[in-house]
């Protein structure tokens, strides 16, 4: 009866766990809903821990994957192939920076928040090109917002 009892309680907790994951949608877009060229739409998202982002290639051309250092410490790098729908379940809090890589120098960047926190002073350091370090900068500004 007691062996019942815990074990029921354990799954309780497993699949409440799992029930509270949200899964957040990403295109991968030519165009935006707004006019603008090459984006990830939306281009910012503020998720929780165990919670997953599925790239969706909704035009061909695309890829996702997060930017070298941009990406809490500990955390393994995520790669998705062009043309092809992928998740990512993010577990570790910290602000994640991911590109396209066939179209980051045209600004085609989202910026992933999990749970709540501050971007790390070092986020844009190195070499992210103008168009952007200019994206990514009005994305940080959802981390006050958001």
């Amino acid at each position: 009866m007691f062996r019942t009892v815990v074990s029921g309680f354990a799954l309780a907790v497993l699949l409440g766990g799992a029930a509270s994951a949200d899964t957040f949608e990403v295109q991968m877009l030519n165009q935006g809903s707004d006019g603008q060229r090459m984006v990830f739409e939306p281009d910012f998202v503020r998720a929780k821990p165990g919670d997953t982002i599925r790239f969706i290639a909704t035009t061909k051309g695309h890829n996702a994957e997060v930017y070298k250092g941009m990406l809490p410490e500990g955390v393994e790098a995520f790669k998705g192939k062009i043309n092809e729908e992928f998740e990512v379940t993010l577990d570790v809090e910290g602000v994640y920076g991911v590109i396209c890589k066939p179209h980051f120098a045209m600004g085609m960047v989202l910026t992933i928040a999990v749970g709540d926190v501050d971007a790390p002073a070092d986020f844009l350091a190195g070499r992210v090109p103008p168009k952007a370090k200019e994206r990514f900068t009005a994305q940080l500004a959802n981390l006050a917002t958001n």
